[in-house]
């Protein structure tokens, strides 16, 4: 019995190729071109919008962009600094609100609920919350909270936000979880562990970067909300007061009256703003997939 070799194994190793018929390699060479093509097209949008914010706002950036409150119509100079305090202040208020619901609902699904009928109605539920218009959110919050108190607050707003970030926060939580190995949970069933105390020292442990990304994640989703705040938080040229009643200066609000505006030191106030929002929610972004990186 004797063995034979090609003598030419790159030729068969393209060989399975070199069958395929010349209109099926057309099709995928030209496939590939215009998948190659749209990603180029999406990359240059995105640089194109990055390049001009940093153009644009960079200009708008000072100390006292910083410092000061946001200028009256009219009025030359003025900064930022109410409106960033307020984002900030409105952006943790939505996901204190959000975080203990989220995390919890989305431990039931993993842990308890799992393929049961409630489980997948809510999951259903939260999908349709995910996708929801902000504007949608905020106009519900208006009709709960700012209606029957007769008045704007940072409150309202910070609901508003919170109900936005929830979704986000139960779909990444369920999905760390389920992550997490079978034999984790056995290990701490079998040395007589409650469910309650394998959940918290074992699997939450365990998927604790992912929990923490998913958090990231729903406040980087909020920190740029302008639709849910007009109708909740509105905005002012002040400082809001501590109780958080009345309007609430904020940056998405605040650009979006400004950029509109005719006076030209709004509108570089404006960019400014933009240029904000983008590097924290980019910052956010970087800080998320580093937790992700360095829990695998």
């Amino acid at each position: 019995m004797t063995m034979t070799t090609s003598a030419n194994p790159q030729a068969e190793a393209h060989a399975p190729w070199g069958r395929v018929r010349q209109g099926r390699r057309t099709a995928d060479r030209a496939m590939k071109l215009i998948a190659t093509g749209f990603t180029f097209i999406a990359i240059f949008v995105l640089f194109w919008i990055l390049g001009m914010l940093l153009v644009k706002g960079i200009g708008g950036l000072s100390f006292a962009t910083f410092t000061e409150i946001t200028p009256g119509p009219g009025s030359q100079g003025g900064g930022l600094a109410n409106a960033i305090v307020g984002s900030f202040v409105l952006t943790f208020l939505g996901i204190v609100v959000a975080t203990p619901i989220g995390v919890l609902a989305g431990t039931w699904l993993a842990e308890y609920g799992k393929k049961s009928k409630l489980a997948n109605l809510i999951r259903f539920i939260n999908d349709i919350l995910l996708s929801a218009p902000s504007i949608l959110i905020g106009l519900f919050v208006y009709v709960i909270m700012v209606e029957p108190f007769r008045g704007y607050s940072g409150w309202a707003g910070g609901v508003a936000l919170g109900i936005i970030a929830i979704p986000v926060i139960v779909r990444t939580t369920e999905d760390m979880l389920n992550l997490v190995p079978g034999p984790l949970r056995e290990a701490g069933s079998a040395l007589g562990a409650p469910p309650a105390v394998v959940i918290t020292s074992v699997t939450w442990r365990a998927a604790k970067a992912g929990m923490v990304t998913g958090i990231l994640l729903a406040l980087a989703r909020i920190a740029g909300e302008t639709a849910p705040l007009i109708f909740t938080a509105l905005n002012n040229n002040f400082w809001f007061s501590p109780s958080l009643v009345g309007g609430v200066s904020n940056l998405p609000v605040t650009i979006y009256q400004f950029a509109s505006a005719p006076y030209e030191n709004w509108q570089q106030l404006a960019w400014a703003g933009s240029l904000i929002i983008t590097l924290s929610i980019l910052i956010l972004s970087i800080v998320a997939r580093r937790l992700v990186a360095g829990g695998k």
